[in-house]
């Protein structure tokens, strides 16, 4: 999160800076229309958009003079806010003030009420649950453009991740009018196997809610699992899957066999209508054989095994096993991985 939250701030303070551009967020919340924050020049709704895929909690400040500034994923909401108004300040704003504050604006006479969110577990079983997350916006299934389910990674010290805020590209999957939900395992029982069937009951909880599109997405450990339910087809119509790694970090004895599970979990894999998308990156130290690995990954776009591959291959400037938490993964990528997971053209 330190990476992400310093590039968000560098790129909020400089109103000169140039900057991707998204998709168009989806108009059915007062807080993603990016042409109602009054006073802003072009180039600040285009950084608003920015502010729009940051981790809560967030907060967007602006003044009268047109300046602006936003901050995200400090400490506390409070602390969040008044780093924006700061920023604001700090580029000559005059009254800087608070627009939006996580998923609603709260600008005095423009106040938009609760956003469209739910908090609730919808599927469950001994060790794991589908949980719908209060930090994302809610369409359900009738309305909603398709469900992202989310799986964190397994903690090495058994730390328990529960809860955890998916990775910021899966914001850009909310803004399009996606339903984000969790994949949260009990650290005691959360063996590579037992979360693969658990995470095959969960997507055909979704399927069975009406879903029009599914997409699964994970990292390190969720990955690994994401990757696994393509045994199945039709579970989901799209994986994300993010430095996917099943065999700890680097000295682990398990990287002896690691290889030869990773081809097991793709051979394995007979999901032909399924876009997959994978990343890996430069330094990952759950990574036993990044030359290997690659190989393999690129063999999922073998014939019948899936629908079309997208290989985001150590890519340059991202490194590390969490690297797909920096912001310049979500700004380089992000709107691809929407267009890819949708089948149209990728932009990455």
């Amino acid at each position: 999160m330190f990476f992400a939250l310093c590039a968000g701030l560098l790129a909020a303070a400089a109103p000169g800076m140039a900057r991707a551009e998204p998709p168009p967020p989806s108009d059915k919340a007062p807080v993603l229309n990016a042409d109602a924050p009054p006073y802003l020049t072009v180039e600040g709704r285009k950084d608003y958009v920015r502010f729009l895929q940051q981790a809560t909690p967030r907060a967007f400040a602006l003044s009268q003079d047109g300046s602006w500034g936003w901050a995200a994923a400090l400490e506390t909401p409070e602390a969040t806010a008044a780093r924006a108004v700061e920023i604001c300040t700090g580029w000559g704003g005059q009254g800087c003030r608070i627009y939006a504050r996580d998923l609603e604006v709260v600008w005095p006479g423009r106040e938009s009420g609760p956003a469209p969110v739910r908090d609730a577990v919808l599927a469950s079983g001994p060790g794991w649950s589908l949980a719908a997350d209060n930090r994302f916006l809610w369409q359900g299934p009738s309305s909603a453009r398709g469900a992202y389910l989310w799986a964190h990674g397994r903690a090495a010290g058994g730390q328990d991740s529960r809860g955890g805020q998916p990775q910021p590209h899966v914001r850009i999957f909310n803004n399009a009018g996606y339903d984000v939900l969790r994949f949260d395992r009990a650290p005691a029982t959360d063996e590579t196997d037992a979360a693969a069937a658990w995470m095959r009951a969960a997507l055909s909880e979704l399927r069975a809610k009406g879903y029009a599109r599914i997409v699964v997405g994970g990292q390190s450990r969720g990955a690994w699992n994401a990757l696994q339910a393509l045994d199945k087809p039709g579970l989901a119509d799209a994986v994300m899957a993010v430095a996917p790694a099943a065999h700890g970090a680097t000295g682990s004895a398990a990287w002896a066999w690691a290889l030869d599970d990773l081809r097991q979990v793709v051979k394995a894999a007979r999901s032909p209508q399924a876009r997959v998308a994978v990343a890996n990156f430069v330094g990952d130290e759950f990574d036993p054989d990044p030359d290997g690995r690659a190989q393999i990954f690129r063999s999922l776009a073998a014939p019948r095994q899936v629908g079309a591959l997208l290989f985001l291959d150590r890519p340059q400037g991202l490194e590390g096993h969490g690297a797909g938490a920096d912001a310049r993964f979500t700004q380089r990528y992000g709107a691809c991985l929407l267009d890819f997971a949708e089948g149209r053209v990728s932009r990455c």
